[in-house]
Parts: structure tokens; C-alpha cells; sequence
């Protein structure tokens, strides 16, 4: 009998709950329970990993010891020739969970290859609640949640990142399609200023920041608007600081 592949969510940062409850208010308890059970995970770090489990056991006690789950890393690195072997032990009869770094498997994740293959193998793919900070920026943006697209990361060359900025514009615009980014957070204020740079004044921007935690921040306004803030020294602190970046054409 093949095992089932479980799409497992993560935080999206570290939890502001109590010690009693670390996860409580982001991931559902039947989820946690489900986690708690298996004793096979792909995942991108190990290490985190290991520490998020870590959080689940507090209300969820580990069916198998810490230390002898097994953990296979997959990441932007991971070779393609490799993911066979990442399901094997499902293939064999083992139930296992495919977790991320932050929010859902296999969307902005590099674990959708690893999904694919599951599917092509007859392997049960089942995916489980949790936080995903793009579909909650969307939520929270007050911009077209009806027509939306991600779009991933943008260049980081500066002349391309703008002339991507323009094409995107230019198809919200024509289709009324909201549209969605990320940056490394270490670029985010960059990015903003790009946005600021490049998009028409009317144009509505949204900057989601450290969803679902207690820094948490959305803030939407016309490019004209941001523009007018950051001229007076009111340009958000973003450094470092996970941020989905969304634009509506008016």
C-alpha cells in the first residue's frame, strides 16, 4: 500500500503565543495532531524543521522521538534527479509530510516538483490548512481578489526590475488584475522605491509585512500617496522584514 503525501504548513515567523500554545492561533489543532504522528519529512532545513516539531510537541506529543525522525532536505539546490528518492519511503508504504520554510508547500516553495512527481507516482497528495501570506495580503490589500497573479521575485538588476514593473502595470491595468511579488527582505526597501519610481501616480500599492505576527502592518495607497510619505522621511521599515508587494493599475 503506498503511504500519502501530506502538505504540511508552517508560520509564517515566529509565533507571539504562549508557551502553553506556540502555534495555537495560526495552525489548526487537527493539523498539529496529524504532524505529531508522522515520522518522515521533506523539508528545506532540517534544523527549522526540528524546531517546529519541537512547537507542535508542546500540545501534540511526537509520536516517534525527535531525534529519530528523519528529515530529507529539499531546496532551490536540490537536484532533479534526486526527488525519486525523497519518495521512496512512501512509495513503500510510509505516510509522509512535505513542509516549508514559511506558510504552504509548493506555492512560492520549491517542493511543487516534489508534488508533481507524487502525482505521477499514484501517490494520495493531500494538503492541510494553514497560513499563506500571499492569499492573506490579497485579503487584506482591498485590491481585485476576484483576477490576481504571483509573479514570484522580480529582477534585481535595477533597469529590468523597472522595466517589469511597467509590464506588470501595464497588465493590471488592461485586465484589472491585481498583481503579486516578493523580495528578499533584505531588498524590500528597494523594492519599494521601485514601485514608487515606476508606477503611475493613480496606481494602488500594497506592502503586506510579518503576516499573521504581532508586527504584522498592511498599508495600501496610491503610488502619488507613498511617494508623498517617503518624501517626508515616513518610509516604512521593511529591512529584513518578510513583505508581499501587490499593484493595481487604476
Amino acid at each position: 500500500m503506498i503511504g500519502t503525501l501530506y502538505l504540511i504548513p508552517n508560520t509564517l515567523g515566529t509565533p507571539n503565543e504562549t508557551e502553553t500554545d506556540p502555534l495555537g492561533g495560526v495552525i489548526p489543532s487537527d493539523v498539529q495532531t496529524l504532524t505529531a504522528r508522522l515520522d518522515y519529512f521533506i523539508a528545506e532545513n532540517a534544523k527549522t524543521t526540528r524546531a517546529f516539531l519541537k512547537q507542535v510537541a508542546v500540545k501534540h506529543p511526537l509520536a516517534t522521538p525527535l531525534q529519530e525522525i528523519r528529515i530529507a532536505e529539499l531546496n532551490v539546490n536540490t537536484e532533479t534527479a534526486a526527488l525519486p528518492a525523497l519518495l521512496a519511503p512512501l512509495l513503500a508504504g510510509q505516510d509522509g509530510g512535505l513542509i516549508s520554510e514559511a506558510g504552504v508547500p509548493a506555492v512560492a516553495d520549491p517542493g511543487a516538483n516534489l508534488v508533481r512527481l507524487a502525482h505521477a507516482n499514484g501517490i494520495r497528495v493531500k494538503p492541510l490548512i494553514g497560513p499563506s501570506s500571499l492569499l492573506l495580503a490579497v485579503m487584506a490589500s482591498g485590491l481585485n481578489g476576484q483576477s490576481f497573479a504571483f509573479n514570484g521575485y522580480l529582477p534585481t538588476d535595477a533597469a529590468q526590475r523597472a522595466k517589469r514593473i511597467k509590464v506588470l502595470e501595464e497588465r493590471s491595468r488592461k485586465e484589472n488584475q491585481t498583481q503579486l511579488f516578493i523580495e528578499t527582505p533584505y531588498r524590500n526597501t528597494a523594492m519599494l522605491e521601485a514601485l514608487v519610481a515606476n508606477c503611475h501616480p493613480a496606481t494602488l500599492i500594497c506592502a503586506a509585512t510579518n503576516l499573521t505576527l504581532a508586527s504584522e502592518s498592511v498599508k495600501t495607497q496610491s503610488t502619488a500617496q507613498w511617494k508623498k510619505e517617503m518624501a517626508s522621511g515616513k518610509t516604512p521599515d521593511l529591512h529584513k522584514q518578510p513583505t508581499v508587494f501587490l499593484l493595481l493599475a487604476q
